[in-house]
């Protein structure tokens, strides 16, 4: 992301650590997520075109983008939304519980998610989310979350949180 990009974002950003976080963590890291929006229960979350993320296809133009990608683009973007509702969002922890994926179309090119919170209760949140490609609107999703809002992720308070998404 350039500097430009990142400090508005960043300013823009009801979580200023979110950078960090994308930097420590291998897989996000490996993406090379930008976030363009953070705040007041929504995110949008970019990456750019990258071939291995390509399935091999061999047809004219971009090969779309594996499904997986697209679930995890979809998957992150609602929790980097879902943060957004906690008092300290570095310290949140939370979990995936749910999240449906349907693919509407080939994603090709670069990939931008737009994910709103649609509910953020004290143990549940539920976000609905678009990812946009070269070609037009290519997914849509819905995601449920477990949220620890005391703080500690602790396993024993539910039946299988891991508390470290």
């Amino acid at each position: 992301m350039n500097a430009d990009a990142s400090a508005s974002a960043a300013s823009a950003s009801a979580w200023p650590e979110w950078e960090s976080f994308v930097e420590r963590h291998g897989y996000l890291s490996w993406l090379d997520l930008e976030v363009e929006f953070l705040g007041d229960g929504r995110a949008v979350l970019a990456i750019e075109r990258d071939e291995a993320f390509e399935n091999p296809i061999g047809n004219d133009g971009y090969n779309p983008v594996h499904g997986g990608i697209v679930a995890s683009l979809i998957d992150t973007a609602s929790a980097f939304a879902l943060r957004t509702t906690f008092q300290n969002p570095g310290q949140a922890f939370l979990t995936t519980t749910d999240l449906n994926v349907s693919y509407l179309r080939p994603a090709t090119g670069d990939l931008r998610a737009e994910a709103e919170v649609l509910r953020a209760g004290g143990s549940t949140g539920v976000t609905d989310v678009t990812v946009e490609g070269a070609d037009g609107e290519a997914a849509v999703g819905r995601t449920t979350y477990r949220l620890f809002r005391d703080g500690t992720g602790d396993e024993s308070e539910t039946d299988g949180g891991d508390g470290k998404s």
